[in-house]
């Protein structure tokens, strides 16, 4: 039996957008792919957090989390992940108190402290550009306004409740792509999920320090580590790699400040970019899972390995919504 066979499978979603589709559609696209993937077995469906980007329509995260778990009946529906520096702790925890009162034991919350978004719409979201320097405090602040009352005696915000979502204890995940957000979630005996789906430059140092430095918590008896990594999976290898190409043109479009709708693969992108911005689109890329059957059988087996993680979460950003299904097809197959 494959070492993967115990290793839960879950996808992150960012509701990609076509030029020629509506916002309706690519949102009801998004419900079909959560169904589709929990009749799979799927073990969770997270939901990104992004602002002001053409292409991506994830912006209302908490309302899409509502929208996919009250199409679905068991898979764990998330967020990931909820960007805290532009909201205050208490929405937060009521959105969330709301939606695990509604979906018992399916909600998680995802914290990142990245703004999701350029400067100029950071600003708009939220007025003080110091808010990410006070992460530590407002994950605490969070967690308190999550649990038992009896608990935040000694809080500043003991007098401020979240109704709903005092004592709901909505699982809280540490999302982060450097090493800030693994020491944090060591310290707090937090599962911690590494962004190695668009920034794989320091994986293997943050997962090392979370696992060295982990604390156990009233939560977390030992270290969990999820991984994000982008997925491109096709019937054969030639195949998957022409369909990757939807992603190497949407990250080309990031770089470039331009709008990021999802396009139709090319046979060659020679000629759509630059010798540096094609180091920078792989390099962005390089976790990349992305082959037929047995080549993305054995590239995750390797980096099982090597990383040990307990989880993974992919990105399954195709161009065809049929090839989209497909993909979580041949990617459940390989756990046999």
């Amino acid at each position: 039996m494959s070492i993967l066979a115990d290793i839960p499978f879950s996808l992150l979603e960012l509701a990609p957008m076509r030029a020629d589709s509506t916002v309706s559609n690519t949102l009801q696209d998004s419900l079909r792919y959560a169904q589709y993937a929990e009749r799979l077995g799927v073990n969770r469906f997270w939901l990104a957090e992004h602002h002001n980007m053409p292409g991506i329509i994830c912006s209302a995260t908490s309302i899409l989390m509502g929208f996919i778990a009250g199409g679905t009946e068991r898979i764990r529906v998330g967020a990931g992940g909820i960007m805290l520096p532009n909201h205050p702790p208490l929405v937060v925890a009521e959105q969330f108190g709301t939606l695990a009162s509604l979906y018992p034991g399916r909600i998680d919350l995802g914290l990142g402290r990245a703004p999701g978004s350029d400067p100029v719409t950071s600003l708009a979201l939220n007025r003080d550009n110091q808010r990410a320097e006070h992460f530590p405090d407002e994950v605490g602040e969070l967690q308190s306004l999550l649990g038992p009352r009896e608990q935040r005696q000694n809080s500043n915000y003991k007098a401020v409740r979240a109704i709903p979502g005092e004592d709901t204890n909505v699982p809280i995940w540490l999302l982060g792509s450097s090493l800030f957000s693994a020491q944090l979630a060591a310290e707090r005996g937090l599962p911690y999920v590494f962004a190695g789906h668009f920034a794989p430059r320091f994986l293997f140092e943050a997962v090392a320090l979370y696992r060295r430095e982990f604390t156990p918590s009233a939560v977390l008896d030992k270290p969990y580590v999820m991984v994000g990594l982008p997925l491109v999976a096709a019937p054969t290898d030639e195949e998957a790699e022409l369909l990757s190409t939807t992603s190497k043109q949407r990250i080309l479009a990031l770089i470039r400040g331009q709008e990021m709708w999802l396009k139709p693969p090319v046979y060659s992108m020679d000629g759509l970019w630059t010798q540096q911005e094609k180091s920078y689109v792989d390099s962005f890329l390089s976790l990349s899972i992305c082959g037929g059957p047995a080549t993305i059988k054995h590239r995750l087996e390797v980096f099982v390995e090597q990383l040990g993680v307990d989880e993974i979460m992919f990105t399954n950003d195709l161009y065809d919504n049929e090839h989209r299904l497909r993909a979580l097809d041949i990617l459940m197959s390989v756990k046999q």
